[in-house]
C-alpha cells in the first residue's frame, strides 16, 4: 500500500472556466480522519469528486493509494450531499441499503447470500440493524444518515468520503453521526474525509483539518490551521479566532463566521 492514502501534487481544479483550487499540494495518510472546511464555493465537493475520478485536474496529479483515481474505484466509499428527501421512498431500511448493490455505488457487485451477508455486515457496522425492517418514511434524519453511511461502506472500502452529512440534523444527531464515523474509523482503519459546514462538531474526532479558500489550501492540526493568520489568507478578509472553553469561534469584520455548532458558512 502507498505511504499516502491521498496525494495532491500541484493540483488545479476547475468548474467550467472558474478555477476552484490552484496549485494545491497536500497528502493524507492511511487511517487519518480529516475534516474539510472552507467558505461557500471553496471547492470541497469538487475536491471529493476529483479524488473519486469524477473531475479531472486541469493541472497536476491526484493519486489515491498510489494510483490515479478512476470512476468505479472499489477502494472508495462515497456519501454525497443529500439533495432530496428519502421519506417518500417506499422502501424498508434493508432494501434501501440493498439498492446500492445494483449499480448505484462504486464497488464489487454482490449477489444472493453474499449480498445478504454484506448488508447485514454494514448495518451492524453503523449500528442500524434495528432499522432494517422499518420504512424510510418513519426514520429520523439521523437514522437515514446511518443507512446512507451503510451504503457507502458496502464492499469494505479503504477510503470514506462524506460530503456534508451533518446538514439538516439537529445537534444531537450531528454528535451521534460524528461519533459513529469516528468509531468506524478507529475499528476499521479506514481513511476519512469529512466535509462540514461547522468545525466544532468534529473537533474531538479529527486528526487534522484541510481548509480551502480563495483557490488555496492549508492542512495541519486545528492549532496549526485554525488561526487568524491562516484563515485570513483563505477567506481573503481579516479573521480572528477565539477559544471559548471547548468551542472555536471564527469572527470576521462582518460578524461571526463560525460560532458554536451553527453559524459557520462553507
Amino acid at each position: 500500500m502507498s505511504a499516502c492514502a491521498i496525494e495532491l501534487n500541484h493540483v488545479t481544479l476547475a468548474r467550467g472556466r472558474r478555477i476552484v483550487l490552484a496549485d494545491v499540494t497536500a497528502s493524507i495518510r492511511p487511517g487519518e480522519f480529516v475534516g474539510v472546511f472552507g467558505p461557500n464555493g471553496a471547492g470541497k465537493t469538487t475536491l471529493l469528486q476529483a479524488i473519486l475520478g469524477l473531475v479531472r485536474p486541469a493541472a497536476g496529479e491526484v493519486r489515491v493509494f498510489g494510483r490515479v483515481p478512476a470512476h468505479g474505484n472499489p477502494q472508495a466509499g462515497y456519501l454525497p450531499q443529500r439533495r432530496a428527501s428519502l421519506a417518500d421512498l417506499r422502501l424498508r431500511g434493508r432494501d434501501f441499503v440493498a439498492s446500492a448493490l445494483h449499480g448505484e455505488r462504486w464497488g464489487v457487485p454482490f449477489a444472493g447470500r453474499e449480498a445478504a451477508r454484506e448488508i447485514d455486515r454494514v448495518l451492524t457496522v453503523v449500528q442500524a440493524s434495528d432499522l432494517a425492517l422499518r420504512p424510510l418514511g418513519e426514520l429520523s434524519g439521523g437514522e437515514q444518515q446511518r443507512l446512507l453511511l451503510a451504503q457507502a461502506l458496502l464492499g469494505a472500502p479503504q477510503l470514506l468520503l462524506l460530503d456534508e452529512p451533518l446538514v439538516g440534523l439537529d445537534p444531537h444527531f450531528q454528535e451521534a453521526i460524528v461519533a459513529l464515523v469516528s468509531e468506524v474509523q478507529r475499528d476499521t482503519g479506514i481513511t476519512v474525509l469529512f466535509t462540514a459546514h461547522e468545525l466544532n462538531p468534529l473537533l474531538g474526532a479529527m486528526d487534522r483539518v484541510l481548509y480551502l479558500g480563495h483557490g488555496i489550501a492549508a492542512i495541519g492540526t486545528v492549532d496549526e490551521v485554525v488561526t487568524g493568520e491562516v484563515l485570513s489568507r483563505l477567506y481573503g478578509t481579516a479573521i480572528d479566532v477565539l477559544r471559548v472553553g471547548d468551542t472555536v469561534v471564527v469572527v470576521s469584520r462582518e460578524g461571526s463566521v463560525e460560532s458554536g455548532a451553527r453559524h459557520h458558512h462553507a
